[in-house]
């Protein structure tokens, strides 16, 4: 797979995209058709299958706002980050439950004091 990088103008109602790797430009009435838009542009201007071509996508400044490229790298990597949490809260969510029921604390007991419904106490007691 071959990944170009895809630079985003906003021209009016448009979004423009330029492909600086093969000089090449696109548009599209809407951004979630904008990548869509410059990899089709990419393979038949090149004449390559569709499915080779990945496009990354940068962001000039759009009104008063200069950096956005790099806010969604930041928010992107914040995402990452709360999964990255949220799957060790479950982890350690799963081990408490898990020693409670042990200890024969009820389901319901166990969601009370993790927080949770006891339905998903019991889904955290009884996952493999």
């Amino acid at each position: 797979m071959t990944v170009y990088q895809g630079h985003v103008i906003r021209e009016g109602k448009w979004w423009m995209v330029s492909i600086p790797a093969i000089d090449g430009l696109t548009q599209a009435r809407r951004l979630t058709e904008a990548t869509e838009m410059a990899r089709e542009h990419i393979a038949a201007s090149q004449d390559v299958p569709l499915e080779t071509v990945s496009v990354t996508l940068s962001f000039a400044p759009i009104g008063e706002v200069d950096d956005i490229t790099d806010r969604i790298a930041e928010i992107s990597a914040e995402r990452a980050r709360s999964a990255e949490l949220e799957k060790s809260a479950t982890i350690h969510a799963t081990e408490l439950a898990r020693t409670l029921a042990a200890a024969d604390v009820p389901v319901r007991d166990i969601g009370a004091i993790l927080g949770v419904s006891h339905q998903r106490a019991h889904q955290l007691v009884t996952a493999r």
